[in-house]
């Protein structure tokens, strides 16, 4: 067993212009206020990183670390999911997607996709530089806009989406590999790894990749009715980085999980503050305590109700009271009795 680490913030929600939210710096003192001991740096925002800095130069890192130590903190892990993104775009997507890309490389798909492996390459030897484990993303979608087969699919399309997916994505777990870091996708809706099942059809066309692992977001499960306790079970190698994150699902005689085109605050699946939603969270640390998880416990904060500061501060509380610190002993050791080998077989009436 493991005691979990936490908690750790994912910066991604909190980004902002205005203060202390436009640099790492205030930021790392606000969250030491707040309760946290790490913080999830999201690799695309420049307000906190300069990724292809991060990646050539060790100094820089080291600054970052010294500066967090400081308050008492430290990277957890760092997060690609922007540049995963752009890993793989459906067409569908093209308009929606490309404000994550510069300027220049706007409209033009295959010029925006070789950008951004090179920008999951920086944030891979980034995550060595700084002496990091696990590095989290998106897997991109190609097949997601035909997730209803309604056309009905044609055959071959699904397999063909996949295959070109692991062709995308094999020299990256390759170089993850190459620097001991794990590349770890949010099993995600609206990603083609949403699933277990499409995350196994993912694995198998990469060779099972010794790199391939799991990002756990119990909430993505909530919203699709996916069993998360029997997926932790199910999928427990593979899962690396975990975001606590809650969400409440409440169909209707009107809507359910496809959620009827309504805002999230008024969709019958939604995301909720830390604590407030249907998250199992005390079977889900207890598990993962059991299975010797070693990483962190995360707080990703998304909330159609209420406001960020109110959850980062409650949420940050909230993992604390979750993790379970290990015993080192056996609740009922007192009562044992040691015995010799050939006492154990005369206990049991075995001949010597």
């Amino acid at each position: 067993m493991q005691t979990i680490k936490g908690p750790s913030l994912h910066l991604a929600q909190y980004s902002d212009d205005a203060f202390p939210f436009n640099s790492l710096a205030a930021v790392a003192a606000w969250a030491q206020e707040n309760g946290f001991r790490a913080l999830q740096i999201p690799a695309w925002d420049r307000r906190f990183i300069d990724i292809n800095l991060a990646a050539e130069s060790q100094s820089y890192c080291d600054e970052i670390r010294q500066m967090l130590a400081r308050h008492q903190l430290q990277i957890s892990e760092l997060t690609s999911h922007i540049f995963g993104q752009l890993m793989a775009v459906h067409p569908a997507y093209d308009a929606l997607c490309d404000s994550f890309a510069p300027p220049h490389l706007q409209g033009n798909p295959i010029a925006r996709q070789q950008w951004a492996a090179g920008q999951m390459l920086a944030a891979v030897k980034a995550s060595a530089r700084f002496g990091l484990t696990e590095l989290g993303t998106f897997s991109g979608s190609l097949a997601w806009p035909y997730i209803f087969p309604f056309p009905q699919r044609p055959a071959g399309l699904v397999e063909t989406a996949f295959d070109e997916l692991a062709h995308r994505w094999l020299p990256i777990l390759d170089a993850c590999d190459a620097h001991n870091v794990n590349l770890c996708f949010e099993i995600h809706p609206g990603e083609d790894l949403h699933d277990g099942i499409s995350f196994e059809m993912f694995l198998q066309r990469t060779g099972h990749h010794p790199r391939c692992r799991m990002l756990f977001d119990p909430s993505h499960f909530v919203l699709q009715q996916l069993d998360y306790l029997a997926f932790l079970q199910i999928y427990e190698p593979y899962i690396r980085m975990f975001h606590v994150k809650d969400a409440e699902f409440t169909p209707t005689g009107r809507q359910g999980m496809y959620g009827g085109y309504q805002s999230w605050a008024d969709r019958a699946g939604r995301f909720r503050s830390t604590g407030d939603g249907q998250v199992d969270f005390k079977r889900i640390f207890s598990l993962l305590t059991q299975q010797g998880y070693q990483g962190w416990a995360t707080l990703e904060w998304e909330c159609c109700l209420k406001n960020k500061l109110d959850g980062a501060r409650e949420g940050a509380a909230f993992i604390r009271e979750h993790i379970i610190n290990v015993a080192d002993t056996v609740f009922d050791d007192f009562a044992a009795a040691p015995l010799a080998a050939d006492e154990l077989r005369a206990l049991m009436g075995i001949a010597l």
